[in-house]
């Protein structure tokens, strides 16, 4: 950067001191270029500045690039500092299979789990997302760390038995959290989407674990009716709504009732948005330096034919009035 600057620089104190000496010599030879005014048109007395900053800047600009190492595009690597995440921890304890779910009630919590993501797939842009899938039932298990494969998530939520990885005990969701802000920890900022899907029947008071830097938006989805549960393991079991939001709240997230509708798109929306850096975000300083360099070029070349065809409202010639033209038609049929 210090270079180009350099280079700029020196490259418009030149040119300036060259439309110096070259305005000069307009001036005195005013009245044969611009009549009896002896002046151009108002916006040309910028162009003895513009012309040396467009000089300056494109110089500037090609110094720059000749600086910059030489770009390679590779479509199966990607940037670190470009890789999204999502970090799934999905509920597999018994009460996921009870039947209670859907906008019928006669689906298994598990099935409209699978139906939500399903969707989900359908409306954000997975192919920017390395995808995490954490069990969570009395402990929490990475089931896979990464991947692209969005086959292996479907067969992850296809009634995959995961609940026989673990003993026998009480749902333990922070567990859960807990492996995803490990696993999100080393991400870069703002780049992590944390996913709970749950049937939210048992959930701890404390204990909350807090998420990194690297994890932007947290969504709770919620399934299972939230009105009449069903019996399992001595004890009726049913979404706890109430508790859910709360537990959202306090992770600065959002919780949706998955139990009758998809998440809205609205919400995706504005998750990936915010996950997903800005156009002018994304340019570098080889971008930048291409742009100034093509409006610089443009300039540069479009100054010629601007003074020529508008940089003077004078005409060389002598006028002829309309009356002697006509005289000097009929003279020349005669």
């Amino acid at each position: 950067m210090v270079i180009a600057s350099i280079v700029s620089a020196s490259v418009f104190f030149w040119m300036f001191l060259a439309e110096s000496l070259h305005a000069r010599r307009v001036n005195r030879l005013g009245r044969l270029a611009f009549g009896a005014s002896e002046k151009p048109r108002n916006w040309v007395r910028l162009v003895p500045i513009v012309r040396p900053l467009a000089f300056g800047s494109l110089a500037g600009a090609f110094a720059l690039l000749l600086q910059l190492p030489p770009k390679i595009y590779q479509s199966a690597t990607v940037p670190e500092s470009k890789k999204r995440h999502i970090v799934m921890v999905l509920d597999v304890s018994p009460s996921m299979t009870l039947e209670d779910a859907g906008p019928d009630r006669k689906i298994s919590r598990r099935k409209r789990s699978r139906e939500l993501m399903e969707s989900f797939f359908q409306r954000v842009p997975m192919e920017q997302y390395l995808t995490s899938v954490i069990a969570c039932y009395n402990g929490a298990k990475p089931v896979v760390v990464e991947t692209r494969d969005l086959e292996v998530v479907r067969n992850i939520l296809n009634d995959l038995p995961l609940n026989f990885a673990f003993t026998p005990g009480k749902t333990d969701l922070f567990a859960g959290l807990k492996e995803a802000a490990k696993i999100a920890a080393p991400f870069q900022p703002n780049s992590t989407l944390v996913l709970l899907v749950t049937d939210g029947d048992t959930i701890s008071p404390t204990g909350m674990p807090r998420m990194p830097a690297s994890v932007s938006d947290v969504i709770l989805v919620g399934v299972g009716d939230t009105k009449s549960g069903k019996f399992i393991d001595g004890r009726a079991s049913r979404q706890d709504s109430s508790a859910l939001r709360q537990m959202a709240a306090r992770l600065n997230g959002t919780y949706h009732d998955g139990n009758e509708k998809h998440l809205p798109s609205d919400l995706l929306k504005a998750v990936t948005v915010r996950a997903k850096p800005g156009t002018f975000e994304q340019l570098t300083s080889r971008e930048y330096a291409l742009i100034t360099s093509g409006v610089s070029a443009s300039i540069i070349a479009g100054l010629p034919v601007l003074l020529h065809c508008f940089g003077t409202g004078w005409q060389a010639g002598v006028k002829r009035k309309r009356n002697q033209s006509k005289r000097v038609d009929s003279f020349n049929r005669r």
